[in-house]
Parts: structure tokens; C-alpha cells; sequence
């Protein structure tokens, strides 16, 4: 059994390994029992390697190097914390390519979203290193003159990050930049699926001088035992989740009984309307960086295409043209596109909701079918005039594939844009930029893109409404996640 990991098909001239160890306070250690998780490869269905497979001891161990770990961190002042937090960034930007190379191996993106993904996760840090020394707090008089008002923002304590495996890096700093920047202890729980980027992240911050106990990282076939016994621990008080809304809606139960802080980024269904009035070249860019970021398999895909029906002739076209040029294969070519999808379970509910969409009445203009081939493959697929019954409408595809419906006027896209419990991101396009701010106040979703294809930017609020989340990432607002309101009424 191996501590570490040699990555394949790394760059020319890089040797870089990664720990397969679980890292609490100041070392990477196996599990408890030395059990260990076994990491495939969707390109091939390959068994890559293995990760030590963490158990509740191993939580808790986790929870107690958080806890010896956090009077020292919560008093460092915060230019140093930031002073670490900008020497991660550069760490990761140094070893760009083979953290690019890693995703790719472990995931299954193009070598092309993986390097976008390394620069926007190094993002976090850098932009967190700049927040750090901007958590002001507040002071006033009373309205009736009686003493004064003193609101301070603190480290709300020991905190739990739980991340999802279709953006291993970047959802993984964009929890924990802003929790160390606040002051805080944590306890990382990455996804089984992609385990090894988590581990490289830690050990570049290791490397960057990040002291022992204050990121702790635990990779676990066992989640819900594990997550469930870290957020009853009483010294735990924050819980930050990216996932699914099922999933979020357990956690948030797990962590009601000690009443922890809860931000959640859950599941989303996006809508992407075009009116008759949209630059169609504009519109069509849009839509691929808004469906194919990532293969299809990011929260904010765009996921129900509104077409007026004035141009959704001329879309239908340009966009089945765009899909049918996309080149499938393995993540890790240089000349691929698009990868494969994370595992079987993805393909296969892919091509149930396809296959449902196309039972009620869906026109099938490209792909539609599952490829015969080793690894986690589906092609680029475009379904026409989808029934407003097909599944495919109510759920995350999460995968490569463009479904479309013709709509007739304003409120007819905005019914049904709205038509959801998820509000998590939408893309609105037109020319009118007085009907486009119009429809963006009516749209229910915490982002909204009015003429752009891509929302996600470190410095702005990421989040979502409805039963699509709580709470906020990035920006400003991010940070405050992770901080009390501190009030303290004085006179003199």
C-alpha cells in the first residue's frame, strides 16, 4: 500500500505525487483499521489508486487537531493569514499543470475546463488573501442616546466543508479560503469520487505554511455516518455544503440538533431564455459556455432552453451545429472536448431522461444514444420541442445535453422559467437591455446572466433561492458565513 499517488500522463518532466493519506493536524495519516477507498478513472473505468477510507474516529481525531488548532489561528492577525492565503494561491498557480492533468484524471473534464478550473479554485485564495484584512465592523449611537452600539465580527468556530466531485479544487477552496480568512478551524470532507485533488490542495497549503490542525482533510466511503458524528460534536459550529438538495436537506436535519450555522449550495435547473430580439451569434456562444462548462455536469447548466418562437429555428440550427462539432474522448487528450461523465450511476440517469423526453414527444437532432465503449461516456445530444411532462425539465441533467422548448411572449418565459422548487442560476438574452433587467427582477434565482454565458466570479455573491440553498459564496458575503456577529452595548 502506496502514501502517495505518482500521477499519469502528467506534463513532460513533472514527478509529482500526491498523498493518499488522510491529513489531521500536522501529518498525513492512514485510517483507522488502514481501510482504504478505492479511485477509478472515468475516461477508462480504470481503478486509478486508492485513499485511506476515514472512519467516525478519524472525524473526530479531525475535529480535535481543529480544536487545539483554533485559539492560535482565530489571534493570528489577519495580515498573516492572508500572507498565507496569497502564498496557497501561488502554489497552486505554480503547479497549474499538473493539478490541470490530475482533474482530468480523476474526474474526467478536458484537459481545457481543468486548467479553467485550477485558475478560478487558485482565485479563491487570492481573493480571500485581499478580504482577510476587510472584515470591519460597526459603531453608532443609539437611536435614544442611551450608550453606544459596538459590532465586531468573529470566527464562528470549528467548521465542516463537505464538496461535491464535479468541481474538486474549486469547490473545495472556495469553502475554505473564506473560513481561514475569517479565522477559522476545518474539517474537509471531499467527494469519494475525486478524492486526490482535495489531498493536492492540502498539501500545497501545507506547503505554503498553513499551521498543523487548521485544515484537516478526511476522505471517507462513509459519509453520512462520519458527517453525522462531526456535526454532533459540540464543538462544531458551522457546516458549509455543496451538493444535491436531497443531500443538503439531510444535513441540515443532522444539524439542527446542535443548532449549527448552515450555508448550502444545493441543486439547480436552470433556465436559458432567448428572445426574438437576441444577437443569435452572442446567444449561441452563451449557450455552449452555459451548457458544456464542464461537460453539462455543473449546478449552474443551463439546463431548460426557452426559445421565442420567432428565432428558435435559427437556434435549433446554430446550436445542433455547435453540439455535432464537439470532439469526445478521453479527459486527459489534448484534443478532446468533452470527456466522459463521472460514473455509470450519471450516464444512466442521462439516458432514462433522455429516453423519457423522446417517449413523450421529443425530436432527437443529435446524439441520444449511450456510446458502447470503456468509460463513462454520453454524446453531445440536442432534443427538440420537449414536452413540458418530459422529466428532463424538472431535473438536473447533468450531463451534455441541450433541450429545447419554443415559448411565445414575455410571460409565457417567465411562467415558466419560474416553474421549479430550484433557483439557483438563469441566462437571459436579448437586446432590449430595459426588457432584460425587467425579466431578471421577475426570474426567482439567486444568479442571473443577461447576455452572458458564465456567472461564476470570486468576487461576486454565488447562491441560490427556494430549494436551492443558504447563504452565499464568494464575495464579501462569503467570508461573513463564516463569522459571528459580535454586539456590545457601552456608555462612557
Amino acid at each position: 500500500m502506496s502514501n502517495s499517488f505518482l500521477i499519469p500522463h502528467a506534463p513532460a518532466g513533472s514527478s509529482s505525487t500526491v498523498p493518499t493519506n488522510l491529513l489531521i493536524g500536522d501529518a498525513w495519516r492512514e485510517a483507522i483499521g488502514a481501510k482504504r477507498l478505492q479511485v477509478d478513472d472515468p475516461s477508462t473505468g480504470d481503478m486509478l489508486t486508492s485513499v485511506a477510507d476515514g472512519s467516525i474516529e478519524d472525524g473526530i481525531s479531525a475535529v480535535d487537531a481543529a480544536e487545539r488548532a483554533a485559539p492560535g489561528w482565530a489571534a493570528t492577525p489577519p495580515r498573516s493569514r492572508a500572507e498565507i492565503l496569497r502564498k496557497c494561491y501561488e502554489g497552486m498557480i505554480t503547479n497549474i499543470d499538473w493539478l490541470t492533468h490530475l482533474i482530468s484524471l480523476e474526474n474526467g473534464k478536458s484537459l481545457t475546463d481543468a486548467r479553467g478550473e485550477v485558475l478560478y479554485a487558485a482565485e479563491f485564495f487570492r481573493w480571500y488573501s485581499e478580504e482577510a484584512v476587510r472584515v470591519l465592523g460597526e459603531f453608532t449611537a443609539s437611536p435614544n442616546g442611551a450608550n453606544h452600539i459596538l459590532v465586531r465580527y468573529q470566527p464562528i468556530g470549528i467548521s465542516l466543508l463537505v464538496t461535491p466531485w464535479n468541481f474538486p479544487a474549486a469547490m473545495a477552496t472556495r469553502k475554505i479560503a473564506p473560513a481561514l480568512a475569517a479565522g477559522c478551524t476545518l474539517i474537509l470532507k471531499p467527494a469519494a469520487e475525486t478524492p486526490l485533488t482535495a489531498l493536492a490542495v492540502g498539501e500545497i497549503m501545507r506547503q505554503a505554511g498553513t499551521p498543523p490542525g487548521v485544515v484537516n482533510i478526511v476522505t471517507t466511503s462513509t459519509a453520512g455516518p462520519v458527517c453525522s458524528a462531526i456535526l454532533h460534536d459540540a464543538r462544531v459550529r458551522k457546516l458549509s455544503f455543496t451538493g444535491s438538495t436531497a443531500v443538503g436537506r439531510h444535513l441540515l436535519h443532522e444539524a439542527a440538533d446542535q443548532v449549527i450555522s448552515s450555508s448550502m449550495e444545493l441543486g439547480g435547473n436552470a433556465p436559458f431564455l432567448v428572445f426574438d430580439d437576441a444577437a443569435l451569434p452572442d446567444a449561441l456562444d452563451g449557450a455552449m459556455i452555459a451548457k458544456m462548462r464542464n461537460g453539462g455536469e455543473a449546478c449552474t447548466a443551463a439546463n431548460r432552453f426557452l426559445v421565442q418562437r420567432g428565432i428558435y429555428p435559427a437556434f435549433t440550427q446554430g446550436i445542433v451545429e455547435r453540439m455535432s462539432r464537439i470532439k469526445l474522448g478521453v479527459g486527459y487528450d489534448a484534443s478532446t472536448d468533452l470527456g466522459p461523465m463521472i460514473n455509470a450511476k450519471a450516464v444512466d440517469k442521462i439516458r432514462s431522461l433522455v429516453d423519457d423526453a423522446v417517449a413523450k414527444g421529443a425530436n432527437v437532432l443529435l446524439g441520444g444514444q449511450q456510446l458502447n465503449r470503456p468509460g463513462f461516456y454520453f454524446p453531445p445530444t440536442v432534443l427538440g420541442d420537449v414536452p413540458s411532462d418530459a422529466q428532463i425539465l424538472r431535473e438536473e441533467v447533468f450531463g451534455p445535453v441541450v433541450a429545447l422548448q419554443p415559448f411565445d411572449d414575455q410571460d409565457e418565459a417567465i411562467r415558466r422559467a419560474n416553474a421549479t422548487e430550484l433557483g439557483l442560476a438563469a441566462y437571459v438574452y436579448t437586446s432590449d437591455l430595459k426588457r432584460g433587467l425587467q425579466v431578471c427582477d421577475q426570474i426567482e434565482s439567486g444568479m442571473i446572466a443577461l447576455n452572458r454565458g458564465l456567472v461564476s466570479d470570486p468576487a461576486a455573491p454565488f447562491g441560490g433561492v427556494k430549494q436551492s440553498g443558504l447563504g452565499r459564496e464568494g464575495s464579501h458575503h462569503g467570508l461573513i458565513e463564516f463569522c459571528e456577529a459580535k454586539y456590545v452595548a457601552t456608555s462612557w
